[in-house]
């Protein structure tokens, strides 16, 4: 009696990692155990850098909110202790928007807790 394989599955499997490839250079996008880890390996750092993206975006924040707050004569570290002391329910992502796109409603926050 013949061996039973897969085959359907085992091409599913092979295509899913090929379509994953594609775009990549060479032999990357070409010969699948490449193909394979260079899939692998990508995947990994997407899962790394999702993270790292939400870190990275803090630290914008926070710079722009202390360019926008040195302008009125306070520090970063000031102005949230303010801001936190008034209970002010804004986040960073929103005050640096603020800061960054609306100076005046910036200066109007600024000012509601000097």
């Amino acid at each position: 009696m013949p061996r039973s394989v897969n085959a359907v599955a085992s091409r599913r499997r092979r295509k899913k990692i090929m379509n994953l490839a594609k775009g990549y250079w060479g032999s990357r996008s070409k010969v699948y155990t490449v193909a394979k880890n260079t899939v692998e390996k990508g995947l990994q750092y997407a899962y790394r850098d999702r993270k790292a993206k939400k870190r990275e975006f803090r630290g914008l924040w926070i710079q722009r909110i202390n360019a926008g707050a040195r302008q009125h004569g306070l520090s970063y570290s000031q102005l949230m202790g303010k801001l936190t002391k008034a209970n002010n329910g804004l986040n960073r992502k929103v005050l640096a928007d603020l800061a960054m796109n609306h100076p005046d409603a910036f200066k109007a926050v600024v000012d509601s807790v000097k």
